[in-house]
């Protein structure tokens, strides 16, 4: 009995030592950690976030997720409430995504800021603070891969259009097309040798003309040359252009002496000469009706009326 007795006291004193050890190290493993409450809202799926769930922020653990509910106010709207630690920096612009684990679909909450020195968001007591959920990458990639579909679509359905009947028949005409042009392409080069053979020909003669045209050059830099200096010896101060403003300026000063002096003489003697030649004509006539003027003399004049001798004349 006693041995029994000893063996029942030594299990027991085992089984509160296990005990002992274990509270011991609850006691000193035990999370001191401050946490304060968020609600995360959304529509969106959350596919693999369960209770318990990691919530990070940067990539470091900061609490966890505590209860998913739905709204009771809003219909299909839902609540995910964490419990964060205190010491978090989360501020008014912080946001939420989701983040998945590796290959095993497990869902976390991952908190980020658009930018720091935000004011830091108030939370606990009877109002409790909300974090908005942003799509993450799997829900971009989604709506991504959707869009991607929707053109795919877009392109099938254009490229059967295009690939229709009349537009292969369409198609086909034009590649017979660049075929027959390829064709006379071809035979354009045939068709250029008896060209390209005269080339040399043509060469020599327009280098021929290309001489020509130098030495009518060469000529014509000869005669300007010349001309050149016929110009110079024209207009020396003893050449012949200088010599003839000379002669000229004689002819005008001869010219001017005539006008003022020989041309009033000239016109007063021919004035005087006109004069002349009527006493010489009334003398003529005179002589002509009177012939014996000569031997009588000029009869005077008839007396008028009132004169001595008047006779008045007879009807």
């Amino acid at each position: 009995m006693e041995n029994r007795s000893h063996a029942l006291m030594t299990g027991i004193f085992t089984i509160a030592l296990l005990v002992a050890t274990v509270l011991i190290g609850l006691w000193f493993n035990r999370d001191k950690t401050e946490l304060v409450p968020y609600e995360i809202v959304t529509t969106q799926s959350i596919p693999g976030l369960n209770p318990q769930a990691t919530v990070r922020y940067r990539g470091l653990d900061v609490g966890r997720v505590d209860e998913i509910v739905f709204d009771p106010r809003v219909t299909g709207q839902i609540l995910i409430r964490l419990s964060v630690d205190e010491n978090s920096p989360i501020t008014n612009t912080t946001f939420a995504t989701l983040g998945y684990q590796g290959v095993t679909g497990i869902a976390f909450i991952s908190l980020d800021d658009d930018r720091t020195g935000s004011p830091r968001l108030a939370t606990g007591g009877e109002r409790t603070a909300r974090i908005p959920l942003r799509p993450g990458l799997l829900d971009q990639l989604e709506d991504r891969g959707l869009a991607i579909l929707e053109k795919a679509e877009k392109v099938t359905a254009s490229l059967d259009e295009l690939l229709s009947v009349e537009n292969r028949a369409t198609m086909v005409g034009a590649f017979e097309s660049v075929d027959r042009a390829a064709e006379a392409y071809a035979a354009i080069p045939q068709r250029l040798d008896p060209v390209l053979d005269q080339l040399p020909g043509l060469v020599n003669k327009v280098n021929r003309s290309m001489d020509s045209i130098d030495t009518l050059a060469n000529s014509a830099t000869s005669m300007t040359r010349n001309y050149d200096q016929l110009a110079t010896r024209l207009q020396a101060p003893d050449g012949p252009i200088e010599r003839l403003n000379s002669t000229i300026g004689a002819l005008g000063a001869a010219t001017s002496e005539l006008e003022l002096e020989t041309l009033p003489h000239v016109v007063q003697m021919t004035d005087e000469a006109r004069a002349s030649l009527r006493a010489v004509r009334r003398t003529a006539n005179s002589f002509t009706d009177r012939p014996q003027s000569i031997l009588f003399g000029t009869p005077g004049d008839a007396p008028g009326p009132g004169e001595p001798g008047f006779t008045p004349p007879t009807k």
